[in-house]
């Protein structure tokens, strides 16, 4: 029996990398493939695997995980499964957003921001392409920096062509295993070619009819970055159904509406009705943002279809 970590996913294979930099190509054991949650994969990119090597042709068989210390989970939007673990085993998140060709739409990005705060999983907000930005994209990019910086989340502003804080881009990934996410054609593989090169990962285009991105990166891999850490890629996602999280327990991964919650005066208040919720008259006060409140609203009452 041999330990690694899951690097690569493809459908059925895996690669798994064993601590003497060996690297398997192995399947997942039948019967564990059966046991546990519902989920579109049993083993992901970031895991710790147990797995069993055969001959000298590098192929294996995974026949355990260990315990996972954090993860990213969405629900799935293929409905024969419940869920979509997306990585696993990360230090933090960063979302690459856009706010043109396409606009990252502010309840994805609030219910990425929960899913990572139930894992107490630090995010940093990227807004990239802000060389297409116009003055109306300005705007919305100042406000929605304060927004997001007043919480308590990392924001920061990137173009490639302009090599804008691509150096900062850097040094958060530096030492740190990351994963990146974000909608399709939001420019995540040409930031990451701009710091490492030699990955050469594949990039696409926007549609020009839809305004959304096409799928460049089909299966998530985790790759190690040169000046130290590693990053794990993912395929573009659209949506992001939560899942795991009690209705009830939504409020306590919005840092702000959880600070102004316990000055409420029903200890089971649900902040969308009831007299005395300090956090509507917090909101009234502009202490906490509308869009924030109402991404709230919309988890709380599981509005998930408006971000399919």
């Amino acid at each position: 029996m041999q330990e690694g970590r899951i690097i690569k996913a493809t459908g059925r294979w895996y690669t798994v990398e064993s601590s003497d930099g060996q690297r398997y190509r192995c399947a997942v054991k039948g019967k564990f493939r059966l046991e546990g949650k519902r989920t579109s994969s049993p083993v992901v990119v970031g895991d710790l695997v147990e797995f069993e090597s055969y001959g000298d042709d590098g192929t294996g068989l995974i026949t355990g995980v260990k315990e996972r210390k954090n993860y990213i989970i969405r629900r799935a939007s293929n409905l024969s499964h419940e869920s979509q673990i997306i990585a696993a085993n990360i230090d933090q998140a960063m979302l690459i957003c856009s706010l043109v060709k396409p606009r990252t739409l502010i309840g994805f990005i609030d219910r990425f921001l929960v899913a990572a705060e139930s894992f107490r999983i630090p995010v940093i907000l990227v807004f990239n392409k802000t060389d297409l930005y116009g003055p109306k994209e300005q705007e919305k990019l100042t406000e929605l920096t304060r927004i997001y910086r007043d919480i308590g989340y990392e924001v920061l502003h990137t173009s490639v062509p302009e090599k804008k804080n691509l150096e900062l881009f850097q040094q958060y990934l530096k030492d740190r295993t990351t994963l990146l996410s974000g909608n399709s054609g939001v420019g995540k593989s040409s930031l990451i070619n701009a710091v490492e090169p030699s990955l050469h990962l594949k990039t696409g285009t926007v549609s020009e009819t839809h305004k959304t991105g096409r799928h460049t990166t089909t299966y998530s891999e985790m790759f190690p970055l040169s000046f130290g850490g590693y990053i794990i890629d993912t395929p573009g996602i659209r949506g992001f159904g939560l899942i795991e999280i009690e209705k009830n327990e939504i409020y306590h991964f919005f840092p702000e509406i959880f600070k102004y919650s316990k000055d409420c005066e029903f200890y089971n208040c649900t902040h969308t009705h009831e007299p005395g919720c300090a956090v509507r008259e917090a909101v009234t006060e502009g202490k906490i943002a509308v869009s924030r409140y109402n991404s709230y609203l919309d988890l709380f009452y599981d509005e998930e279809k408006k971000y399919r």
